[in-house]
Order: structure tokens, then C-alpha cells, then sequence
């Protein structure tokens, strides 16, 4: 029964089964412990005493900015390109290979960092591992679908954070 609803469950949609509900329970324990730490208890916030609030909220809006940018440029592209059945490169797909995982983990760590919670920064950690544990099983189906055509956007394309500076070649990149 559990293999049969995990096989339904990969050829549904290309992503782990528990992927949805285990980014649903990150979200609630984070923002519980985050709010929590943060405001009320203010266990683990003793840094925020030594940078500035107004760094720290520069810094919150930058990856919030950014996060933005990648969720809407991200959710366009996938809904857009849907019914194709080709590798998506474009948007921000060029920069990273998980525009959207990329969004939820940058506003984690905006949050996290906003408020100097080290409870946060802690569990902001395990929600990374997590991330980076079902983007590479789904990384695994998307070569099972696509095969050399999703092997060659790997090479050219980070997983998480865009190249800045330059190439392999020595040309400019993003």
C-alpha cells in the first residue's frame, strides 16, 4: 500500500511525497520557534545587542526582495511551461536550478537573521537539509524524465546560490 502510494504519489507530479507536508511542518515549528525566541521568550537573541536593527532589516529585505523575485519568476515559468514537456531554463531558472526552494529558504534565513535567533539559525539549518535532500531526489526524476537534456542544464546551473564573478571560461556571469 505505501509503495503503490509513493509511486502514484512520483508520477503525480515529480516531486517526494512528503515534500508538501514536510515543508508545511518546517514552516509552522519555524515560525513557533522563531516567533517565540524572538519576541517573547528571547533565549537565544542575545547577538541582536551587537548589529544594528536597521542592518539586520536591510539585510531581511534583500532576501525577501530576492525571494520574491525568484517565487513569482519561478511559479510564471513553471505554470507557463507546464504543458511543454522540455527542461525550463529561462526566468529564473537560469540562475538557479530551485528558484522556488531557493524563495522559502531565503526568507527563513531573513527572518532568522532579522531577529539574531540562534534557535532560529539552528532549525534554519535542518529546513536546508531538508531542502537540499528532496531538491536532489527530485533533481534524480527530472534525469529519469529528461535524461542528457536535464545533465547538460545541471553543469550550467547552480543548485542553490548564482555564480557571481566569472565563468569557467572567464566570462561574466550572474
Amino acid at each position: 500500500m505505501t509503495r503503490k502510494l509513493f509511486l502514484i504519489m512520483k508520477e503525480k507530479n515529480g516531486e517526494h511525497p512528503f515534500g508538501d507536508a514536510g515543508q508545511l511542518i518546517l514552516l509552522g515549528l519555524f515560525l513557533v520557534v522563531w516567533a517565540g525566541d524572538s519576541f517573547f521568550l528571547r533565549l537565544t537573541t542575545f547577538l541582536s545587542a551587537y548589529v544594528p536593527l536597521y542592518i539586520r532589516l536591510a539585510i531581511l529585505g534583500i532576501m525577501f526582495i530576492t525571494a520574491i523575485y525568484l517565487f513569482r519568476s519561478g511559479h510564471v515559468m513553471v505554470y507557463h511551461e507546464q504543458k511543454s514537456n522540455k527542461v525550463i531554463t529561462s526566468g529564473a531558472f537560469q540562475h538557479v536550478r530551485h528558484p522556488l526552494y531557493l524563495a522559502s529558504i531565503l526568507t527563513y534565513l531573513g527572518l532568522a537573521i532579522s531577529t539574531l535567533s540562534l534557535l532560529s539559525l539552528g532549525l534554519f539549518v535542518l529546513i536546508f537539509i531538508f531542502y537540499n535532500y528532496i531538491s536532489s531526489y527530485e533533481e534524480k526524476l527530472l534525469e529519469e524524465k529528461f535524461g542528457e537534456e536535464y545533465r547538460k542544464y545541471k553543469e550550467k546551473t547552480v543548485k542553490w546560490m548564482p555564480r557571481v564573478g566569472r565563468n569557467k571560461s572567464g566570462a561574466l556571469c550572474s
